[in-house]
């Protein structure tokens, strides 16, 4: 990162980096997607895409599709952090790919502020919404181990 890079430019990029070896706890075989939510520079929450609790760690069936019930990361994440004593509101999500449109109305739901995300998701209807809701959305894309933000 070049000398323009701000503190948060610097944060954004490591939280997302925590956010991609999150997801490599997911035991989906398609796409390991990670997400962490954070307040006041605390993480507060973490997810994976997943099956919910007390199921098979089998995310695909036999052809090779992800099964219906699969969680998301991020729903994985807004749901963890309901559970606690925490609260999401004004807080930043960094996820590795960007929100689908389901994800994207519990994200505007938490009263989470910003969105920071690696890669684009083939479908984009999440982003949109967000934007219409207002909520600030960053692009920081990997070229070369460093992060590179995207004008969206």
């Amino acid at each position: 990162m070049d000398s323009t890079v701000t503190k948060k430019d610097l944060l954004d990029s490591r939280y997302l980096r925590m956010a991609q070896i999150w997801a490599e706890n997911s035991y989906c075989q398609r796409r390991q997607v990670g997400a962490i939510i954070v307040k006041d520079k605390m993480i507060i929450s973490d997810g994976y895409n997943g099956t919910p609790v007390g199921f098979e760690n089998v995310c695909e069936d036999e052809n090779d599709h992800t099964k219906a019930y699969v969680l998301h990361a991020e729903a994985n994440a807004i749901t963890k952090v309901a559970q606690s004593n925490n609260s999401s509101y004004g807080a930043t999500l960094y996820v590795t790919t960007s929100p689908c449109i389901e994800c994207s109305k519990l994200i505007i739901q938490s009263g989470i502020k910003r969105v920071v995300f690696g890669e684009y998701y083939r479908i984009t209807d999440g982003v949109e919404l967000l934007k219409r809701a207002g909520i600030e959305c960053i692009q920081l894309e990997c070229v070369d181990g460093k992060y590179i933000r995207k004008e969206l």
